[in-house]
């Protein structure tokens, strides 16, 4: 071969094919696996934040909101139900009394009504990204901590004043509010998985939340309701198969340090947090598949 000739062109080789990797939903009836959150963890923080940025963007007292709204529910409670009605508050002034319970609940119904919304109000994100969408709404229940940990001090204010002080009930608190996040991420996972096929959900949330609030012992303790219950042959512990009856009594007995242990109270609204929870994976599982499609 001449050096002036040229080479004869080599043959293409064609490239082996990019692996294709699918990413989609667990199928079926699974529950989510907590090493999602885990995995994810920095996703969650994001979120977490997000949603408490746009919480309180463009308002003028900001996080004050967090102390006004139980604050102010305490306010009308103490009037019309402490003063006018009367109602019994297990010997503690009525004002700590009503503040303690609405605490615990402003935290559960704020988690109720921000996580119901969640997954439609993240539409633009799920659209376009794929990750575990259970995300969303437990960052939209975790985000409410903050508003309780900015309430709290103005209860141990309250606690001063009134001289009420924990006793060693205090170390069973950590319980009592993973109760109450437990109760609030079951009933939200329910929640905002159904309101992204029936969007007469955020209809019915707040109903929902303002019947839930008075047959939870908010305005008057359970041992008011407990002896009536047991006229009828009804054990006064089936007042915690409502979750939140046991996180209200249990908060405020391991914050006030007043009365027995609401043992079998705690015990029932903690099985009964625990089945939402289990049920309400299992659901959201379920729907998370047409998630995309529908919202």
């Amino acid at each position: 071969m001449r050096h002036n000739e040229p080479m004869p062109p080599v043959p293409a080789v064609p490239a082996p094919p990019l692996p294709t990797l699918v990413i989609e939903p667990r199928p079926g009836w699974r529950a989510f696996d907590l090493t999602d959150l885990w995995a994810f963890r920095e996703l969650l923080y994001f979120l977490v934040w997000r949603d408490i940025k746009v919480r309180y963007k463009q308002t003028v007292l900001g996080a004050a909101w967090a102390i006004l709204q139980p604050l102010a529910t305490a306010v009308v409670f103490t009037l019309f139900f402490g003063r006018l009605a009367g109602i019994g508050s297990d010997g503690l002034p009525y004002p700590l009394f009503s503040y303690a319970g609405l605490l615990v609940w402003t935290f559960f119904a704020q988690g109720l009504a921000q996580s119901s919304a969640s997954v439609v109000g993240s539409a633009n994100l799920i659209t376009k990204v794929y990750f575990p969408r259970v995300v969303i709404p437990f960052a939209a229940v975790i985000a409410g901590l903050l508003d309780l940990a900015v309430a709290t001090p103005l209860l141990l204010l309250m606690m001063a004043y009134y001289k009420v002080w924990p006793g060693i009930a205090i170390v069973a608190l950590p319980l009592v509010l993973l109760l109450a996040l437990l109760t609030a991420i079951g009933v939200g996972l329910w929640l905002s998985a159904l309101n992204v096929e029936y969007r007469d959900v955020r209809f019915v949330v707040p109903f929902l939340v303002q019947l839930w609030l008075f047959v939870t012992p908010v305005i008057y303790p359970a041992s008011v309701v407990a002896p009536h219950l047991e006229k009828l042959g009804v054990p006064g512990w089936v007042l915690g198969l409502n979750p939140m009856a046991g996180v209200v009594e249990g908060f405020r007995w391991a914050m006030l340090g007043r009365g027995a242990a609401p043992a079998a109270l705690i015990a029932a609204s903690a099985a009964v947090a625990v089945l939402l929870c289990v049920t309400g994976a299992f659901y959201f599982r379920s729907m998370e598949r047409s998630f995309a499609d529908v919202v």
